[in-house]
Formats: C-alpha cells, structure tokens, sequence
C-alpha cells in the first residue's frame, strides 16, 4: 500500500546577509518568548504584581533559559567536544582547525539545562524582588508549555531531533536527513505542550484557590516532562553514546523533573488545602 509521505524539506535559514544567517529557529525561539511574555502580563494583573517585576523576571527568565539550555547541551551531550573547545560553548561560533571563525548560532540548546537555568533565574529574581518564590514558579508554569511548544516547532524546522522510521500516512520525509518516512516527534512534541498550556490556562482560572504553594508548578513540570519521558521512545538517539542504551540521555534526565514535579503537587494541594481551612 502506498502512501503520500509528507516531505519536508524546508531550508532552516531564511537569509544570510554577510555571514549573519537569520534562521526559522530564532525566530520560533523568540515567538515562544514574547507569546509567554503577553500570558504572563495577564497572569500578573490577576495577581496584582507590578509590571515592573515581570520585566525584570523576563530579562532573568530569557538569560537563565538561554544559559542553561545551552551549557545542558554542551555537557549532557557533547561533553568531550565543548571541554576541549570552551569558548564554543558561550559564543555562537565554531573554530575552524585551519584558522578563522564560522558562526552558528546556538545549535544545540537543551530542555532540562534550560529548565534548571530557569529556575536559578526565578531565584535570583525572587532575592531581588522580595517576591514570593514558590508563587513566582506557579505563575512561570502556566506558561512554560507555551515556550517548549514553539522551541519543538523550532527543531522541526531545522529538521533536528527526528523520529525513528514508520509507515504512518503522517510520516514526514526528512530530505536533509534521508529519504526515511520518520515519525515526526518534534510536531507531536510541539502539540502536545500546546495541550499542556491549554490545560494549564484551564485550572488556573477554574481552580487556582486550590492550586497554590506549588501545585500549578508540580502539574505543569510533571506533565511537560512526562510527555518528554514517553516521545523519546520513537526519537532516534541524537548523540552516538546513546546507541544500546535502554533509556537515552532525554529520559534519564527527565526522571528527577517528573519525581520533582509530582512531589509539588502533592505538597502544593495539601498546603493550600491548610491555607483555605485556616482563612
């Protein structure tokens, strides 16, 4: 039986002006970031924070994301290659052996690495607010979803972090990869957090009274990191040492977020269920 494989063939490089390439990755990257940047806002009024504090959590939120996602890639995945060539790890560029300079832009940018520079970043910012930390997180979580939705659209682009092959009608065709019909488990990725974010939009209007202390943050980290554990199953490896292994790097990493995330949620709820008793 034949089937109408989709194939995708998309050049990730919209132009490159002078050696600066302006990339579908970017541009993604930095819709998820203004999208959750516009929840946020509205998050804020319902709770009646100053305007001033999100814009101070959005400068540390996008430079511990951005850190950390990309010192998580450097030494979770590639950590023979980034010891031996540090300064890659910071700037967007290569080295080449004979001499001179090839930019790149960030390649390589990791989820959990970003998830902990996240939260370092939250920290940070709730020591120089005097805000609450554990309400700050909640807040964060509604829209983190959203932001992880938009970065799995942004690897689809770039044709990175591929399925393995199937017969699906749906398979996608990478061209720049193979002539392979692939599950595309970047676009189930990128659907399902959207799924999450509607979710997570969804109680906190209907139920936050009884979702704070951390309960928002457990069932959005848990959630998010949940779907990563099981997706993973059709990924190819995307680095050589995962070959044979019965869980990837991506699973193992996910297991302390998911153990994390549930410990808050049972905390949370019976924390604020105390709170609502004593009002």
């Amino acid at each position: 039986m034949l089937f109408n494989y989709i194939t995708w063939d998309i050049n990730p490089e919209i132009i490159n002006i002078g050696g600066f390439s302006l990339r579908y990755y970017g541009i993604l990257f930095a819709t998820g970031i203004i999208l959750s940047y516009v929840v946020l806002v509205w998050l804020f009024k319902q709770e009646k924070i100053p305007q001033e504090n999100l814009d101070k959590l959005s400068w540390y939120a996008i430079i511990g994301i951005i850190i950390g996602a990309r010192l998580g890639h450097c030494l979770f995945y590639e950590p023979t290659y980034y010891l031996a060539h540090p300064l890659e790890m910071i700037l967007p560029v290569q080295f080449k052996e004979g001499g001179g300079v090839r930019f790149t832009g960030y390649q390589g940018l990791a989820s959990h690495g970003g998830a902990l520079g996240l939260f370092l970043a939250l920290v940070y910012y709730t020591w120089k607010t005097k805000q609450s930390l554990i309400k700050t997180v909640d807040l964060i979580a509604v829209v983190a979803p959203l932001g992880s939705c938009f970065i799995r659209l942004a690897n689809l682009m770039n044709s990175e972090i591929i399925g393995i092959p199937t017969d699906k009608p749906w398979a996608f065709i990478f061209k720049k990869v193979d002539d392979v019909p692939r599950h595309p488990a970047q676009l189930y990725e990128a659907l399902t957090y959207l799924a999450i974010f509607g979710l997570m939009i969804f109680l906190y209007k209907r139920y936050r009274k009884h979702l704070q202390k951390g309960a928002l943050f457990g069932i959005s980290i848990s959630l998010i990191f949940i779907a990563r554990f099981f997706i993973e199953f059709i990924k190819e490896d995307q680095v050589a040492f995962e070959e044979g292994m019965a869980y990837n790097m991506g699973q193992l990493l996910s297991l302390p977020y998911i153990l994390i995330g549930l410990l808050f949620v049972y905390l949370g709820i019976q924390r604020t269920r105390k709170m609502n008793a004593q009002a």
